[in-house]
């Protein structure tokens, strides 16, 4: 038995789904849509499936998704890819993550992580031999400083993940914040690992920047994405890595000995998807942001305080400001033990200092059910109050 794998504990998301399911309640914490994606989409899947090539495709991906990813994000960001060169497809985001901090991480190197972050991070780290070093965002701004990251380089810093838009907060890196991580970067030689999963799933008109689009950062920039995110199809796990040559060729290497491959179907079918038109991604967008608000302002009508973000699936409920004198390990345990609602603590988020007084709750779901989990949680509300 490996005692690192034995000594880990369940993902929080698999500790609350299952409380979800024992308790019959309604699972905002686990964060999947209830719709089932985009037909056109999945039928390209099934037709790919049925009529086309289901043997090995290319390691680094079909030709057709990485001319399409490329297309795609010249299309909507602006970028100047090279898909021969520069992308590789991988079996989920999380692959693409994996890949990536074993190509530029080595044992005895160190990678700063920015908490909250999401919880792979760091045991993938160690698991490539290395050691994450923590710095935090502080509420209510969440801001990223020079003086935050300086106080974590080593001389053995090699990376620093980066999340923009954020899971859990749903906070965006905007222009300064971009400024410092590049300079940063750049005076300390290191690597950026930019997890972009939730790119597309932003509101208000807020615009993505990654950060490979930065003076001094396309050499030494691996932005990853997620075709579950874009197509709300989270159980398809196909992904992808864009890079420089000299880095890409490093995560292939490190994926070829991971997944190898990525099913041809879903490759075929989110080839076709990445390039709808933008009335497909404006419609998603303000039906997510739909979503949010209906959410935002039932929970705020119980006597909630609540920060509403403008990107991905999430918005978080401040605890302390609604006037709840629990943290918030134990508001998500009792709220789905004795109200049927599951949700996430933020402190999960965290390995160092957690910020405890914030629940994450996922906002992609069907009207009817967050009307039901809205009443619930206003019993919550005045129950725990």
């Amino acid at each position: 038995m490996n005692p690192v794998y034995a000594s880990l504990p369940t993902t929080i998301f698999e500790e609350m789904s299952g409380l979800a399911r024992a308790h019959d309640a309604i699972n905002l914490g686990q964060g999947f849509p209830d719709a089932a994606g985009p037909e056109d989409v999945r039928r390209k899947a099934a037709e790919a499936s049925v009529d086309g090539y289901n043997q090995y495709p290319p390691m680094r991906g079909l030709p057709e998704l990485r001319e399409a990813i490329a297309a795609h994000y010249g299309a909507h960001q602006g970028l100047a890819i090279d898909p021969d060169t520069q992308v590789c497809v991988t079996s989920g985001a999380t692959e693409a993550l994996a890949a990536s901090i074993l190509a530029v991480l080595s044992p005895g190197d160190e990678a700063i992580v920015i908490q909250p972050a999401y919880d792979a991070y760091a045991p993938l780290i160690r698991r490539a031999g290395a050691t994450p070093r923590f710095v935090s965002l502080a509420p209510p701004d969440w801001k990223l400083t020079r003086e935050t990251l300086e106080s974590a380089v080593t001389a053995k810093t090699r990376a620093i993940v980066v999340n923009t838009p954020l899971n859990p907060l749903g906070t965006m890196m905007g222009e300064e914040e971009l400024k410092v991580l590049a300079e940063f970067c750049i005076a300390h030689d290191l690597i950026a690992i930019s997890d972009e999963v939730w790119e597309h799933v932003r509101f208000g008109g807020a615009a993505h920047r990654s950060p490979l689009d930065l003076p001094g950062m396309a050499g030494r920039t691996i932005k990853i994405g997620s075709a579950g995110k874009v197509f709300s199809l989270t159980g398809w796990k196909t992904g992808w890595a864009i890079a420089a040559p000299a880095l890409i060729d490093m995560v292939a290497k490190a994926h070829q000995f991971l997944t190898f491959t990525t099913p041809p179907n879903l490759q075929t079918a989110v080839a076709y998807g990445l390039g709808k038109d933008d009335d497909y991604f404006a419609e998603m967008r303000a039906g997510y942001q739909r979503a949010r608000d209906r959410l935002a302002f039932g929970l705020e009508a119980a006597g909630y305080a609540v920060l509403a973000p403008p990107a991905t699936y999430f918005l978080s409920i401040d605890l302390a400001a609604s006037g709840i004198a629990l943290d918030d390990r134990n508001f998500c345990r009792r709220i789905v033990e004795e109200h049927g609602v599951a949700a996430i603590p933020v402190s999960a988020f965290y390995e160092e200092e957690p910020v405890s007084h914030l629940a994450r709750l996922c906002f992609a779901k069907a009207n009817a059910v967050l009307d039901v989990a809205i009443e619930r949680l206003a019993g919550a509300r005045k129950a725990l109050g």
